[in-house]
């Protein structure tokens, strides 16, 4: 039995077309472990993760796409560090209940050093402003200035009963955490907390609160913001003391559940005491490039983020390394993969761009750099694809597109997975929201193209069930944190029919003649339309 399962193994690890399954291996071992020290941006882990993946472009056979003819782009950053001990303090009915940071809210103070707030009136403001423009704007003629703002997270179709303008169970852009603060911090507001719920953040509150505190970034220079601070509160640990004040979540959500409703003071005030040290460190896109021998003038961007979160303290098996395998040393690595596949194949008609992002688990910081300072031309980059698995899975039925209904290059990716004997399902959980939640998000938003998917949970062997028993385990215990590790058992099946699947993608667009678009009432195709021109 044994020489058997060893036999299957290894016609799993063989190629896959252009994709080898055993090279993702390799380089996910290497990326994930603990000498990278967990690839924390401007970390000691970093310096060895871009070396080693511009070593791996060059032997792939790429030229150094970054500035100055070299392999990187250099992104500034700051760091910013919270020291323990920090507290948001809520006093209602005469009684004062102190949050701590960890085990009841996970608190990120935007500004350097102390951020102190003393018996700030309280606004509970629902789902924020998810869609001012269809009138759903929780802050309009409200004064919120200089007070802390209570939001739900999600938006108000998740749990509605029935579409409320929403996309039912899609996320829309506006039910996003950082669009709803910065609605807040428009409307002048001196802080936000969100009230943490599992289904509509899509991950159980330990990942965040319970978990060993793990640092913020913004770009650098460091500015000023008048919106001290955001955080995510306990849901458990917030419902007792909106019960002192005669609420209950559920009537507060059937309230906000209307674009009549306006945000409300509640009867209590909150106190912050929290502290941040802040280092201004500079880190790195790693970008290559293969030149493309009919229209070198047009691109092709595939991006992976080459980042996890880091070297941050021991949680309590001591572990204190974050290492990142699937997320995301599996897409760097499938990156990698398929800028081989290209370099082994016949020349490109369009010059194909291999972008490792850094910072996308600090915001999207790398990819939204590239975006606002692109090597290659925006408007004439065809399309971008995206490479960010959510978890290592055995041979699959199926890939899960993210964010339906975008773009043409769908249809694409529907051929290449017959091609594979696959079918294209829509994401599972639509309300993660997670079309605004990686690396494509920022391109999207000028314009560009762009195509995110996975590897699917309908499992050769097991079906659906065993796939999302893999999904869901990972979800609870391991994403982002320690235990995201490599494990000599993955196969990486599913993996290099995802890659595989990316790179037949990508070959029909570099091959081709004509420009990827966006499809009839997708938010992003005005911003395509205004370059139209310098495409012909």
């Amino acid at each position: 039995m044994r020489i058997v399962l060893l036999a299957l193994a290894a016609l799993t690890l063989a190629a896959a077309g252009p994709i080898i399954p055993a090279r993702i291996k390799a380089d996910v071992r290497t990326l994930s472990s603990d000498a990278f020290a967990g690839r924390g941006p401007g970390e000691k882990g970093e310096v060895a993760t871009i070396e080693y993946l511009a070593k791996q472009m060059a032997a792939a056979g790429l030229a150094p796409g970054g500035e100055d003819g070299g392999w990187f782009q250099k992104v500034p950053l700051v760091r910013l560090d919270t020291a323990p001990g920090a507290t948001a303090t809520i006093r209602a009915r005469g009684r004062a209940t102190v949050l701590r940071d960890g085990p009841d809210l996970d608190i990120n103070p935007t500004n350097a050093g102390v951020t102190s707030l003393s018996n700030v009136p309280l606004v509970f403001a629902g789902w924020g402003a998810p869609d001012p423009a269809r009138g759903w704007d929780a802050f309009q003629g409200v004064e919120v200035k200089g007070k802390v703002v209570i939001m739900l997270a999600g938006d108000p179709d998740l749990e509605g009963g029935k579409d409320l303008g929403f996309g039912g169970r899609a996320l829309v852009f506006g039910g996003r955490g950082g669009t709803k603060a910065a609605a807040a911090a428009k409307a002048g507001a001196a802080g936000v907390l969100f009230i943490h719920e599992t289904a509509a953040y899509s991950w159980p509150y330990s990942q965040a609160g319970n978990s060993i505190r793990v640092p913020s970034f913004s770009y650098a220079p460091l500015k000023p913001n008048p919106l001290q601070f955001s955080g995510i509160v306990r849901g458990p640990a917030i419902l007792p003391i909106l019960a002192r004040m005669g609420l209950t979540l559920p009537a507060l959500k059937q309230r906000a559940r209307s674009a009549a409703f306006r945000a409300f003071p509640l009867d209590g005030t909150v106190s912050v005491s929290a502290t941040n040290s802040a280092k201004e460190v500079v880190s790195h896109n790693v970008v290559g490039i293969l030149r493309g021998a009919e229209r070198p003038n047009e691109f092709l961007l595939y991006g992976a983020h080459w980042d996890a979160n880091g070297h941050n303290g021991p949680d309590r098996s001591g572990d204190a390394i974050r290492n990142g395998a699937v997320d995301n040393a599996t897409g760097t690595a499938e990156l990698l993969e398929v800028a081989r596949a290209f370099s082994a194949g016949k020349r490109p008609a369009r010059s194909v761009v291999f972008a490792a992002w850094t910072a996308e688990e600090k915001g999207l910081l790398g990819a939204e750099y590239y975006a606002q300072h692109p090597l290659y031309p925006l408007t004439r980059t065809a399309a971008v694809i995206n490479l960010d698995p959510h978890v290592v899975l055995p041979a699959a039925r199926n890939l899960e597109l993210i964010g339906p209904g975008q773009t043409d290059l769908e249809s694409l990716l529907v051929k290449a997975a017959r091609e594979q004997g696959l079918r294209v399902d829509p994401e599972p959980s639509p309300e993660a929201g997670w079309y605004f939640r990686s690396d494509h998000f920022p391109f999207a938003q000028r314009g560009v193209p762009a195509l995110a998917f996975r590897a699917g949970r309908d499992l050769k062997v097991g079906g659906t069930k065993a796939g999302q028993q893999i999904v869901g385990a990972y979800n609870v215990r391991c994403y982002h944190q320690p235990c995201d590790e490599f494990s000599d058992s993955w196969t990486f099946a599913g993996t290099a029919q995802e890659a595989l699947a990316a790179y037949r993608v990508g070959r029909m667009v570099a091959d081709g003649v004509n420009w990827p678009s966006w499809l009839p009432g997708s938010a992003y195709a005005a911003a395509r339309q205004s370059s139209e021109g310098e495409r012909r």
